[in-house]
């Protein structure tokens, strides 16, 4: 797979478009809601990342899950990351002998994990000690009592909490 059907990939399935925040050929890959990348084309010397010869080659990184990465750093064609943590990143040789469907699917992964996560809902039961007057603005500070259940958390069960309304 090739840098060019990379970036074809992103903006057909994820709607996105390489950014090219160092004005050189090196290109970061970004979810349009939160800036976050999930993945780094760049382009190297090929010893940077131990390849024999002269000359620079594509590389992709993506984040990765750490045992998947551990078992496709023995194939050829990728490595440990180049710029990034190396436990949760892989650097995937951009050519045409890696298959384009692994390409895909480590970028895929990659997508996913580095989207923005979801709060959990707590189960939060908020009852109100004193009632809350809209029309009071002498008495800005209301105090109520918060009851949680975070999976029999003893610290987290009750609590206080000043709320300036």
């Amino acid at each position: 797979m090739t840098r060019k059907e990379v970036f074809e990939y992103c903006r057909k399935q994820y709607k996105t478009e390489p950014d090219y925040p160092w004005h050189d050929w090196n290109a970061v890959l970004r979810h349009s809601d939160s800036g976050k990348w999930y993945g780094l084309v760049m382009e190297i010397d090929r010893s940077k990342i131990g390849l024999p010869g002269e000359g620079e080659v594509d590389i992709l990184n993506v984040k990765c899950d750490p045992v998947f990465a551990s078992y496709l750093r023995q194939q050829p064609g990728f490595f440990p990351a180049y710029h990034m943590n190396k436990t949760q990143w892989l650097s995937a040789l951009l050519e045409e002998s890696l298959n384009d469907e692994t390409v895909k699917s480590l970028i895929d992964w990659s997508f996913q994990a580095t989207a923005v996560k979801k709060k959990k809902n707590r189960n939060m039961h908020v009852s109100a000690i004193s009632k809350l007057r809209a029309g009071n603005r002498q008495n800005r500070c209301k105090k109520i009592e918060v009851e949680n259940s975070f999976d029999g958390n003893a610290l987290c069960k009750n609590m206080t909490v000043n709320i300036v309304i």
